[in-house]
């Protein structure tokens, strides 16, 4: 949810759209959501799943909020993926807001490292986004109704 905050966010996660589905890292790979690049003292690490909709605040927390679990919990590192991880047996970002909601809510990381409160707080904003969207009724689904009247 700190990544992809609203219904549209999930929209960019298609195979061959330059943004990531798969949750891998590799060096200039731009199939990978983590994507490392450069050499030397110019080497980083480019995050590609947030999109231009999020609070980058709330993204750099939860960018380190998984590092320092990772840290702390002394998890193994993959291997760096090669070739297209679109096609990739790998975990995928979730691919709805709905999806999204629900791995948040269950994520003892973030409750961990966000608290309660604040988890259940964007929970209920996507609970909020979401009852919206199910109730709003699109141009494409009026004219796919009329076209099979």
């Amino acid at each position: 949810l700190l990544y992809a905050p609203n219904v549209n966010s999930y929209k960019r996660f298609q195979p061959g759209s330059f943004a990531p589905t798969a949750i891998a890292w590799g060096h200039d790979n731009r199939t990978c959501s983590l994507r490392v690049v450069g050499h030397g003292g110019g080497l980083r690490v480019e995050n590609r799943v947030p999109g231009g909709d999020v609070n980058p605040y709330l993204a750099c927390a939860a960018m380190l909020a998984g590092g320092l679990h990772g840290i702390h919990n002394e998890l193994a590192l993959d291997a760096p993926f090669t070739g297209n991880a679109y096609e990739s047996d790998k975990p995928h970002v979730p691919t709805t807001l709905g999806a999204a909601r629900e791995l948040f809510a269950a994520s003892a990381v973030a409750r961990d490292a966000f608290g309660d409160d604040v988890v259940d707080h964007y929970v209920n904003a996507a609970d909020v986004e979401l009852a919206a969207y199910n109730a709003a009724v699109t141009d494409w689904e009026r004219f796919r109704g009329f076209e099979r009247l």
